[in-house]
């Protein structure tokens, strides 16, 4: 007894008490966003609002059972865990059900669960578990082959599923990475990749291999007398333009036709407003709506009338940015920040380099999700079909991201032990 009291006391209460505050907007904008006036209690679990109060009872259930579990379970079996991971999102390609294009999920009568959002928690376990290893130096080129695979396997299995959006939050790991010694170049060079995927499409790829060669040249003159530089300028070259010559190919043979068609209305080559534009088309005009103010709890029209498909899901912001406005939509995300900037002052001061590093996997999750569904909402990324953590309706991200929370909140209850 006398421990679980010192447990209760070590743990850090601004986490839970940000995680409780998120949980309830959610709750409170899915009711929004979703109220049918013949069932008016937010409690009624005919109605998803009432139906997600049980997903949240469930969470903290599983919330309260991680804080009683030894800690040393989860470095213990963390590559276990993450091998199981791995059978089961094989698993979901061969027997899963396909929502909505995707074969993502697995079903046990009316109940459906999503492993590719359990697999993000198993990821940063294995990750946590490798980087903290005895004489592991990420700088060195071998340490760096293994946290790529531990990363790359499951985004794999989960693209193979149609689960675009999922895979591409695999990507926050870097920044893990990056925290125990990886070179920003890498970062930066996934930042130029991106950049030169973009202009590509744009522009074309002959346009594109025109400009790379004109700066080349340019580059050469500047450093024509360093043969070392022009040797490498020249490998540069050869793979930017190489990389630039592929893009067609790979846009049009790796993503479906309908997320093709997303990023080109997002780029203004096409134009689709019923379509494939439609989505966030209405997302904008109801957070554009919103003003400054907002219009007021449950007098959205854009939400009234259910112009915004998903909009308890993927678009739950933009119920947010209608009822309650630009001051509303930015109360919201400074509690995002104060989540992601406490998440990472907790993880500094961690004596486990397991537990630091595993608090970096969570926040790095968090963020891309959080980034990639706002920017979703607001026409500067393509709808990929991602939640917004702790707020989106759905028990299978709601007890994903509580768990891959609350591993972290009992890693930091133990901090005073020596691991």
């Amino acid at each position: 007894m006398r421990e679980q009291r010192r447990l209760f006391d070590n743990i850090d209460w601004t986490l839970v008490g940000l995680f409780l505050v998120l949980v309830l907007i959610g709750w409170v904008n899915i009711y929004a966003s979703g109220l049918n006036d013949a069932h008016p209690y937010i409690y009624d679990t005919t109605q998803r609002y009432g139906k997600q109060m049980l997903w949240i009872i469930s969470a903290f259930a599983i919330a309260f059972m991680i804080l009683l579990i030894d800690s040393k379970l989860f470095t213990t079996f963390a590559y276990p865990i993450y091998i199981i991971g791995i059978i089961v999102l094989v698993l979901t390609i061969f027997v899963g059900t396909e929502v909505s294009g995707s074969k993502s999920w697995l079903s046990i009568g009316s109940f459906r669960i999503q492993p590719a959002e359990f697999a993000k928690i198993t990821t940063g376990l294995a990750l946590a578990k490798y980087l903290s290893s005895l004489n592991i130096n990420i700088k060195e080129f071998h340490n760096k082959i293994i946290p790529v695979i531990l990363m790359l396997l499951p985004a794999i299995i989960i693209r193979l599923q149609k689960e675009t959006g999922s895979a591409l939050v695999y990507g926050g790991f870097l920044l893990v990475l990056y925290r125990e010694g990886l070179s920003g170049n890498y970062l930066l060079l996934g930042i130029g990749i991106v950049i030169l995927f973009i202009l590509t499409l744009l522009f074309g790829k002959f346009i594109m291999i025109t400009v790379l060669f004109i700066i080349a040249l340019a580059l050469f003159y500047l450093i024509r007398k360093n043969r070392k530089n022009i040797f490498s300028l020249i490998g540069l070259f050869l793979l930017t333009a190489s990389f630039a010559f592929t893009v067609d190919y790979s846009f049009q043979h790796f993503l479906e036709p309908h997320q093709i068609t997303r990023i080109n209305v997002l780029l203004g080559k096409e134009s689709d407003p019923k379509g494939a534009g439609y989505n966030v088309e209405q997302s904008k005009i109801a957070i554009g709506s919103g003003g400054f103010f907002g219009k007021g709890f449950l007098n959205g029209t854009q939400t009234k009338f259910k112009f915004v498909p998903a909009q308890d899901t993927d678009f739950i912001f933009c119920t947010v940015g209608e009822e309650w406005g630009f001051v509303g939509s930015s109360v919201l995300m400074g509690i995002y920040i104060l989540l992601f900037t406490r998440i990472i002052k907790v993880a500094e001061r961690q004596r486990s380099p397991f537990a630091r590093v595993y608090g970096y996997c969570v926040a790095a999750i968090l963020f891309m999700n959080f980034a990639i569904n706002i920017a979703m909402t607001i026409g500067l990324a393509p709808v990929i079909g991602i939640p917004l953590p702790f707020l989106s309706y759905g028990g299978s991200s709601l007890w994903a991201f509580t768990i891959l929370l609350f591993i972290f909140i009992k890693q930091d209850s133990n901090r005073m032990q020596l691991i």
